[in-house]
C-alpha cells in the first residue's frame, strides 16, 4: 500500500504538467473549433472528412508513412545487424553520426536535402536533376531522419541475442537463412515491430520535411493543420484533423506498447560484448562496406552538402554567410540571426531541466509496472511525439493568456513546449535502467530504515547516474530542434534556430538561403558534438533510443 502511495505521489507532478501544458491547450483548440453558441458541432467531422482535398491529405499522409517505414526498414536493417554483430574501427563515432539526423530539427533535414536535391543543388549542378517538390525527396529525407531509430532499437536488441541459439540450429542441419528465419527473426520481431511503429509515427506526423521539400503539391495532416490554423484561421477544420491524428497516434502507441511488453517479457539477453566480433570472410566484409557506403550516401553526403552550401558564397568559398548572421539588415528578424543560436541554447537548457525533472519522476513511478492505469500513464508520456505540435503551440497562445497563467508574453513558453517533446526521451532512456536495478536492494535499504528519498539517493541514483546524463543529453538535443510548436510561440525578437532556418528558407534571395545553410550547419555541429559526448559516456545499449 505504501509503495502504491509513493508511486502515485511521484506520478502527480508529471500528470499535472501534461494536463496543464498538453491536454488543456489541445482540448481548448478542439473546443474552440467544434463549438458554436455553446453546442458541439459534430457534423463538421462528416463535412471535413468528406472534402476531396482533405481525403487526399489523409491518403497521402498514410501512404507516405507506410512507404517511408518500408523503405527505412529495408535500408536500415542491414545497418542494425552490422552495428550489433561487428566490431570495427570508428564504430562508436559512426553510431553517433547516424543518430545526428534523428535529433536534428526536421527543417534542417529538409535544408540538407534541399541543398542536395533542390534547385542549384548537387544533383542539379551535376546532372540537371531536381527532386524537390517530389515524393522521392520526402521519402529519402524520412529514411535519413529515421535510420537511427531502426539501428538503435533493432540493433540494440540484436546485439544482446545469444548467437549460440542460431549456431545450434545450424548444427542440426538448418541453412544459414533457415536458422536466421526460424530462430533470430522471431526473437527480433517485437523490436522490428516497435521500430516500424515509431518510424510510422514520426512520418505520419511529419511537418518540417514535407513543408520544405513537398511544395504545394504534398501535404500531411500536420502540414494541413498548420495551413488551416495559421494561414486560413479555419479552426473547425484544424480541430477535426487534430482529432483524427490524435486517434491514429493513440492506436499506434497502443500497439507499440504491446510490442515493447512482448520484447521485455519473452527474451533472455546476454552482454553485447559477447556477441560482437570482427567481420569474417568476403561476404561479411562486403556487407560492412555496403552499410558504410549507405551511411556515406544517405547521411554523410546530405550533411556534407549542407556544410558546403554554407561556405559557397557568390564571391567564392568563405565565411560570408556566417558573417551575415551577425547583422539584422534585410528585415527577416528584429535581431541578428546569430542571436537564434544563443536563444536556442538558453531555451534548451531550461527545457532539459524541466524534462529531466518530469521524465525522471515519471520513470521512477513506472519502474514497477502495475495495472492498466500505470500503462495508460506510460502511453500518455509518449503522446507529444505524435500529436500535432502545431495544435499545442497555437493552444498555448489561446489558453495561457489569463491570470494566474498569463504566459503568452513570457519566454518560458518555448522551454515548456520543448520539454513536452524531451520528456518521452528521458523516460525511454531511464526506464530500462531503473527496471534493471535489483528490487531486493531497495527492500533491504527500506528494512534498514531508509526513507523512499534516501533509498533513491543511495541505491538507484548511483546506478542510473550515467543514464540520467544520457537522458539529459537527448532532451537537450531534441529541445534544440523542436519546431512545430515553437513556430507559433517564439517571439520575433527571440527566434530559435529551427524557426530562424524556416524563416530564411521562406524568403527569396541567395543571402537568405546561405544564412539558412549557415545556421543549419551550426545547429548540426552542436547536435553532433552532444551525441559524440553521449556515446563516450554510454556503457549500455538498452532503451528505445
Amino acid at each position: 500500500m505504501k509503495g502504491s502511495a509513493v508511486r502515485f505521489g511521484l506520478m502527480a507532478v508529471p500528470v499535472a504538467f501534461f494536463a496543464l501544458f498538453f491536454a488543456y491547450p489541445v482540448a481548448a483548440i478542439v473546443g474552440r473549433g467544434l463549438k458554436a453558441d455553446g453546442a458541439w458541432q459534430f457534423g463538421r467531422f462528416g463535412e471535413v472528412l468528406g472534402d476531396p482535398g482533405i481525403q487526399h491529405v489523409l491518403w497521402f499522409t498514410t501512404w507516405q508513412a507506410l512507404a517511408s517505414t518500408a523503405l527505412t526498414l529495408l535500408i536500415a536493417l542491414p545497418g542494425a545487424y552490422v552495428f550489433a554483430r561487428f566490431d570495427f574501427p570508428g564504430k562508436q563515432v559512426l553510431r553517433a553520426v547516424v543518430t545526428v539526423p534523428f535529433v536534428l530539427p526536421t527543417v534542417v533535414a529538409g535544408s540538407a536535402f534541399l541543398a542536395l536535391l533542390g534547385r542549384g543543388g548537387l544533383l542539379d549542378e551535376a546532372w540537371g536533376v531536381r527532386l524537390d517538390t517530389t515524393v522521392w525527396a520526402i521519402l529519402l529525407a524520412h529514411v535519413f531522419f529515421n535510420y537511427a531509430v531502426v539501428v538503435r532499437t533493432v540493433g540494440g536488441l540484436w546485439s544482446q541475442l545469444d548467437p549460440r541459439q542460431e549456431e545450434a540450429a545450424r548444427m542440426l542441419g538448418a541453412s544459414r537463412f533457415a536458422a536466421w528465419r526460424t530462430v533470430t527473426l522471431p526473437a527480433l520481431g517485437p523490436a522490428v515491430a516497435a521500430a516500424a511503429l515509431m518510424v510510422f509515427l514520426f512520418t505520419f506526423s511529419s511537418f518540417g520535411v514535407v513543408l520544405i521539400l513537398g511544395g504545394p503539391a504534398f501535404s500531411t495532416l500536420e502540414v494541413e493543420i498548420y495551413r488551416q490554423t495559421a494561414q486560413l484561421l479555419a479552426l473547425d477544420t484544424a480541430a477535426v484533423l487534430t482529432m483524427v491524428q490524435f486517434v491514429a497516434v493513440c492506436g499506434i502507441l497502443a500497439v507499440h506498447a504491446w510490442t515493447v511488453r512482448r520484447r521485455e517479457a519473452t527474451l533472455t539477453l546476454v552482454d553485447p560484448s559477447r556477441t560482437s566480433r570482427k567481420p569474417r570472410g568476403a561476404g561479411q566484409w562486403a556487407l560492412l562496406a555496403g552499410v558504410l557506403g549507405t551511411v556515406a550516401l544517405l547521411i554523410v553526403l546530405p550533411l556534407g552538402v549542407l556544410v558546403q552550401r554554407s561556405f559557397a558564397t557568390a564571391e567564392g568559398f568563405g565565411l560570408g554567410y556566417f558573417r551575415a548572421l551577425t547583422s539584422a539588415e534585410g528585415g527577416a528578424f528584429l535581431v541578428p540571426p546569430i542571436d537564434a543560436v544563443w536563444n536556442s541554447l538558453e531555451y534548451a537548457v531550461v527545457a532539459t531541466a524541466i524534462a529531466v525533472l518530469i521524465g525522471g519522476l515519471a520513470a521512477v513511478a513506472l519502474t514497477r509496472r502495475a495495472g492498466r492505469f500505470v500503462r495508460g500513464f506510460d502511453a500518455l508520456l509518449m503522446l507529444p511525439l505524435g500529436v500535432s505540435a502545431v495544435t499545442v503551440g497555437f493552444g498555448f497562445l489561446i489558453t495561457l493568456d489569463k491570470p494566474p497563467l498569463d504566459l503568452r508574453a513570457s519566454w518560458i513558453l518555448v522551454p515548456l513546449a520543448q520539454a513536452l517533446v524531451g520528456v518521452p526521451f528521458v523516460v525511454r532512456t531511464m526506464l530500462p535502467v531503473l527496471r534493471a536495478v535489483d528490487g531486493r536492494l531497495r527492500e533491504a535499504a527500506a528494512v534498514l530504515g531508509a526513507s523512499p528519498w534516501r533509498v533513491w539517493r543511495e541505491v538507484d541514483l548511483p546506478m542510473v547516474r550515467r543514464a540520467l546524463i544520457i537522458a539529459a543529453g537527448f532532451a537537450f538535443a531534441v529541445s534544440l530542434g523542436e519546431f512545430g510548436a515553437t513556430v507559433f510561440i517564439a517571439r520575433p525578437d527571440n527566434p530559435t534556430l529551427p524557426v530562424a532556418v524556416a524563416t530564411l528558407l521562406g524568403r527569396a534571395g541567395e543571402l537568405n538561403y546561405g544564412q539558412a545553410m549557415a545556421l543549419s550547419t551550426l545547429l548540426m555541429l552542436v547536435c553532433a558534438a552532444s551525441l559524440l559526448l553521449l556515446e563516450r559516456i554510454r556503457t549500455d545499449r538498452t532503451g528505445e533510443f
